[in-house]
Order: C-alpha cells, then structure tokens, then sequence
C-alpha cells in the first residue's frame, strides 16, 4: 500500500510557509509588498509543478474560507473580491508556470531565476488588471499601484526564490526526502 501522508504533510507544511511569509510586509497605498510571492517562488522551486501548485492552491483555498493567512492575518473572499484579490488568484498560474518551466528545462539557479522571473510577471499582470476593475483605476493609475512599484523587489525575490529554492531542493534529494513526492 502507498503511503500518501509525507506528500500531504509536505504540501500542508509548504501552504503554511507561503502564509508566514504573507505576514512580511511593506505597506504601499493600494497593494503592499509581501513575501507571499518570495514564498510562491520558493515552494514550487523546492517541490516542482504537482506539489508546488497543491500547495499554493490549499493557501489560497484556506484564505478564501477565511483563514488568516493573507497578508496582516487577514482572510476570507471579501479579500478576494478587493483590490489585491488579483494578486492572489494569479499565485495559481504562476505557480503553474513556474513547476512546468522547470520541469521542462532543468532545476538550477538560472532557469529557476528565469521561471520565477516571469511567474513575477504573470502575477503582477493578472493583479494590476483585477486592481484597474476592482478599484476603478485608469490604466495609469493600475500599472503605477499595481506592477512598477514591484517590478524591482520582484526581480530581487525571483533571485532570492531561485538560489534558495535550488540549494534546498538540492539538499532535499540529497538526503532522499524529495523522491517520496514522486513515489
């Protein structure tokens, strides 16, 4: 018999990073800079697509029950349904991108820099398009408070998610813990 628990304890246990790290936060009027989007990077980096994208979902999904696990301990659909709930769904296909970009090409430093990197993009897009409708923002207005003031501590957390995300991926397969997800 197949024993299910250590990928559930793994993706439970990385959904519970994601939410320690939403609490890092640097307050901006509309959007604040979080370590949700470190902690996204970092999670999918580690597990890769399948797990990586578990985790990201079961986060979301308990924040959306209403959970505190957004950033300041908040939680709930109302979250969801305001400005910053953009930023949050599109954790989703940027997890999705970021596991298939890696597993596609190989997990290193550069390749994990490059799918974070763009992960960064799709989140920043998918949220500064919900921000413009949600807070009934011109275009202007929406990629000022919702994409260029992230631009730069995005590129620093693709960085940061990439080089530890690959050490500790790496240390995971050395001691044998990362095959269990595959077994």
């Amino acid at each position: 018999m197949k024993n299910n628990a250590f990928p559930m304890i793994i993706t439970a246990l990385c959904a519970a990073i994601i939410a320690v790290l939403a609490q890092l936060s640097i307050p901006l009027p509309l959007v604040p800079i979080t370590g949700q989007t470190l902690a996204i990077g970092l999670v999918v980096t580690i597990l890769g697509l399948k797990y990586g994208t578990f985790a990201v979902i079961l986060y979301v999904a308990l924040g959306m029950a209403g959970l505190p696990v957004f950033q300041a301990f908040t939680g709930g659909f109302g979250i969801i349904l305001g400005p910053t709930g953009g930023f949050i769904i599109g954790f989703i296909p940027t997890a999705l991108f970021i596991g298939y970009y890696l597993e596609k090409t190989k997990f290193t430093i550069s390749h994990a820099f490059i799918a974070n990197a763009i992960g960064m993009v799709i989140t920043l897009a998918i949220g500064t398009i919900w921000l413009k409708f949600v807070a009934n923002l011109e275009w202007a207005g929406a990629i000022g408070a919702g994409a260029l003031p992230f631009i730069i501590p995005g590129l620093l957390k693709a960085f940061l998610a990439a080089w530890v995300g690959i050490v500790v991926r790496q240390r995971l397969i050395q001691a044998r813990l990362l095959t269990k997800l595959s077994n």
